[in-house]
């Protein structure tokens, strides 16, 4: 297990890139899981991966942000250098100009609605965006963009783990929908983690857009996930409404979520708000299901 920490940093830093030496370096939180980010200095940020299955998610960014940044309606990262291993640390790494910005926790939202519509028209422009030579999904992106296929034994024995605690024939019907269809149009891009850690707000709007270390081209359905874990109610319809997928690519949608939500609250030593927050997520997505019959 490597440590991270702003020692580490910066003797990386030192090793490295002598020029920023006399920068101050200060841990990002909250933290990460599969990356770890430290302040740079006024304009800088260090973004580190946490494990080796997160590693290549490094070069993905560096290779595809400068083309997908210029067609976005909202910044993200820009990439300024690459690290190599080094002092103690065995993968690639990257330098990152810092956007300021809160993540988008629900205190930060000013507007629901306005927010879920900023979202989705991000997404949309992503989409439209030349998909020619992306990157296909898989094991290097936790097959984001790809297809359900891919989870389904540990999506259903999650499912039956959760018995007594959801509607377990409900729940193993979603995710039988949700496999039952597969996007048939061209691939499209995907950034493949819409979470609230990865989204930045300013004055209450949405402001930028972090973490591409997942981007493919392939499926949007796994983008959708925000409906149920960000929005509900009129947010949730606005979100739907701006991006006009077609019913099979939301059955997907759910299909993602509830695949997430119930690997999360199945875990032995599951924090109680993120277990709570976990089945919230899969009784949204088992009563949508249940208008949706």
């Amino acid at each position: 297990m490597v440590e991270m920490n702003t020692g580490l940093v910066k003797m990386l830093i030192a090793e490295q890139f002598p020029g920023w030496a006399e920068l101050e370096v200060v841990p990002v939180l909250p933290g990460g899981t599969d990356n770890h980010t430290f302040r740079l200095g006024p304009d800088l940020s260090v973004r580190l991966p946490s494990a080796a299955a997160y590693a290549p998610q490094v070069a993905r960014e560096l290779r595809w942000l400068p083309v997908l940044a210029s067609e976005l309606p909202l910044p993200v990262p820009t990439p300024v250098a690459r690290g190599a291993p080094g002092a103690g640390y065995p993968w690639p790494w990257s330098v990152r100009g810092w956007l300021n910005g809160e993540t988008a926790m629900t205190a930060h939202i000013s507007d629901a609605t306005s927010f879920a519509i900023s979202l989705a028209r991000f997404l949309v422009a992503l989409q439209r965006i030349d998909a020619t030579d992306g990157p296909t999904p898989g094991t290097a992106n936790f097959h984001r963009g790809g297809d359900l296929a891919a989870y389904d034994a540990e999506a259903r024995a999650a499912l039956v783990a959760l018995a007594g605690r959801i509607d377990l024939a409900t729940a193993q019907a979603v995710w039988s929908r949700a496999r039952s269809s597969a996007w048939g149009p061209r691939p499209v891009w995907v950034h493949g983690d819409v979470a609230r850690g990865n989204l930045l707000v300013q004055e209450g709007r949405l402001s930028a857009v972090l973490d591409f270390g997942l981007i493919a081209v392939g499926d949007p359905a796994c983008d959708l996930v925000a409906a149920w874990t960000i929005f509900s109610g009129a947010s949730r319809r606005a979100f739907r409404q701006e991006l006009a997928l077609d019913d099979d690519t939301w059955r997907r949608a759910r299909g993602w979520a509830l695949w997430k939500a119930a690997i999360t609250a199945s875990r032995p030593a599951v924090e109680r708000g993120t277990l709570d927050e976990s089945l919230r997520v899969i009784a949204d997505v088992v009563a949508e299901h249940a208008a949706d019959a």
